[in-house]
């Protein structure tokens, strides 16, 4: 029976059916784990050992190496990572990845998971229905996960007996042997393919049913194992690139790595799988893998014989991954400031600019999970608050000043920051509306709704001050002067109003739903009782003719622009609540 055309387009959509499937398991689990996810993430600003622990974790539930580094890549974008921390978490999530391949070693090809597949679908599809809770992404991941493995069903099904296309066996068996040369082909191959398929989990799935239908020998699929690992980083150096130079630095640091493991691994290979071959024969109670493993071994054997033979090839490979993974990991991790500063001479920033952070989603797309992004516009929220906290300094210092020259640079400064201000609201705003159209618990709904008024209040907030910046700014070009009184008394209320700020500013960057807003009322009823206050002295001072007209209607303006900006904050930090 000869390969074909026809064949070969099989296995391609068979190939389809599974990463497909994979795609929609891992969207559905990150979905239905967001809180999770997100408690886990926390402890990845700690260090890079605890780093390590969580790209494997996230990656062991997600199913998907690609999604942890691209995570990780718009993190570090996003200024929530340095770059040390994000090396441990690429290193753990290339040990995360390999349970993929125990998950198809050991379901794909011991357990026959596709005869559950319907059943599986049939209890997902009224979850689908369910709009409470998490159930509909439940449903999607148990839906993924059947679709999955119809999928390598199929791909088994595909890849034709070697009994049948002896000559395809004997063109393969030419490559594999030339010695190391052979290896260095098939590292090539191995990285080809994951670059094509854009997922190391898939071409892992292909390596497994080649080696477990003996088109392949047991060292050929190691060394396409590790051209794999190459592979993947292409999907986190593809992320960068919209990235400023702090994401392009973490996703070099993790194609280092990679490219390091297999470079030693490289220099012992033959060892090292000898090494392979004494563990799963001694602690894991398998046939002698070396022997079985030998592609011309597969000729001639029984169908009983040759499923044995597939379940002991296909452990092993699983067993090739973990371990040199792990070992990579245990020998690299104490170089992570090493690589992290090797990055840095590789990547040069452009200009002072793109060295600085930077949160511009716009053409970066959303995170994998609604979680996550989330996150990143939280991140970007409280570096709006931070913005209009350098606006307010800037106004308060222009009170003071007398300087026409500084005066000018103040304003000017000013004027930056208001559009600065804007382009953060749109940009965000954008970024949220985004997200709002995807599929949404009703827990994350409430909180775009609340960044939205948020962002819309702060956006607010900075015309009050830019519009405050220019009436001083007219003040001071028709020569009308402030008694000390008056300054005295604005600069007590801009005392407070900078108290509310800052009290806004840890709202913003602590958890929304566990915000205590007892102090921003209590802040805001003291801006509004000291412009009562100083609107009634204002009166009285205006009935004895102690100053000016033109100077009193200016110093009114701004007492009561400072209480529109205690209201404006405290609607900030009331947002946080979701009573919008």
């Amino acid at each position: 029976m000869e390969f074909g055309l026809l064949d070969i387009i099989k296995v391609i959509g068979s190939l389809g059916f599974f990463i497909y499937g994979m795609k929609v398991m891992s969207e559905g689990i990150q979905k239905a784990a967001g809180d999770q996810l997100k408690r886990v993430l926390g402890t990845m600003t700690k260090n890079q050992y605890l780093g390590v622990i969580s790209g494997f974790l996230i990656t062991a539930v997600v199913q998907s190496s690609s999604a942890t580094t691209v995570m990780t890549v718009s993190f570090v974008n996003a200024g929530l990572l340095s770059l040390i921390q994000s090396a441990g978490i690429m290193m753990g999530a290339n040990i995360g990845t390999t349970i993929t391949a125990w998950l198809v070693a050991n379901l794909g090809f011991k357990v026959k998971v596709v005869a559950f597949a319907l059943p599986i679908i049939a209890v997902a599809l009224p979850m689908l229905f369910i709009r409470k809770g998490n159930w509909r992404f439940w449903a999607e991941f148990l839906i993924g996960f059947a679709l999955l493995f119809m999928g390598l069903d199929l791909l088994k099904g595909s890849v034709p007996d070697i009994k049948h296309n002896p000559d395809m066996l004997e063109f393969l068996q030419g490559f594999a042997n030339w010695g190391y040369a052979s290896y260095i082909i098939f590292i090539f191959i191995g990285t080809l393919l994951t670059i094509v398929v854009q997922s190391s989990s898939a071409s892992m799935t292909i390596t497994l049913v080649l080696v477990a239908k003996g088109w392949i020998s047991f060292d050929v699929a190691a060394a396409m194992v590790l051209g794999e690992n190459i592979g993947t980083t292409i999907t986190a150096e593809l992320a960068s690139i919209v990235g400023n130079v702090h994401a392009k630095r973490s996703a070099r640091i993790h194609s280092m790595f990679n490219i390091i493991g297999v470079g030693w691994m490289l220099l012992i290979f033959p060892f090292f799988l000898e090494f392979v071959y004494f563990v799963v024969e001694n602690f894991m109670g398998m046939a002698s893998l070396k022997t079985i493993g030998e592609a011309s071994a597969a000729q001639g054997l029984t169908e009983e014989a040759m499923k044995d033979r597939s379940l002991v090839v296909t452990s092993g490979l699983a067993a090739f991954h973990t371990m040199f993974n792990f070992i990579n990991v245990v020998l690299l991790i104490g170089f992570a400031p090493k690589l992290a500063s090797l990055a840095v001479k590789m990547v040069k920033p452009k200009d002072d600019d793109d060295e600085k952070f930077s949160l511009e989603y716009i053409g970066s797309g959303l995170m994998a999970s609604v979680e996550l992004s989330l996150l990143e516009a939280k991140k970007e929220i409280t570096n709006f608050g931070g913005v209009i906290s350098k606006m307010m300094k800037q106004l308060e210092a222009l009170i003071q000043e007398k300087d026409s020259a500084l005066i000018k640079k103040k304003l000017k400064k000013i004027k930056k920051y208001e559009d600065i201000c804007d382009q953060l609201e749109i940009e965000v705003g954008q970024y949220l509306i985004k997200l709002s159209e995807t599929e949404l618990s009703e827990r994350s709904s409430i909180r775009i709704r609340s960044m939205l008024s948020i962002i819309n209040d702060l956006e607010r907030t900075a015309d009050v001050i830019y519009q405050m910046s220019r009436t001083i700014e007219r003040k001071v070009e028709e020569k009308i002067w402030f008694t000390p009184g008056q300054r005295e008394r604005i600069v007590v209320l801009f005392d407070k109003v900078n108290e509310a700020i800052v009290n806004m500013q840890g709202t913003l960057e602590g958890n929304y739903e566990s915000a205590n807003i007892d102090e921003s009322k209590k802040i805001e009823k003291e801006i509004n009782e000291l412009r009562s206050k100083f609107r009634k002295q204002h009166l009285k001072s205006i009935e004895k003719g102690d100053y000016n007209i033109k100077a009193g209607l200016i110093y009114v303006d701004i007492i009561a622009s400072a209480e529109k900006l205690g209201d404006h904050i405290y609607d900030v930090c009331e947002a946080t609540k979701g009573d919008v």
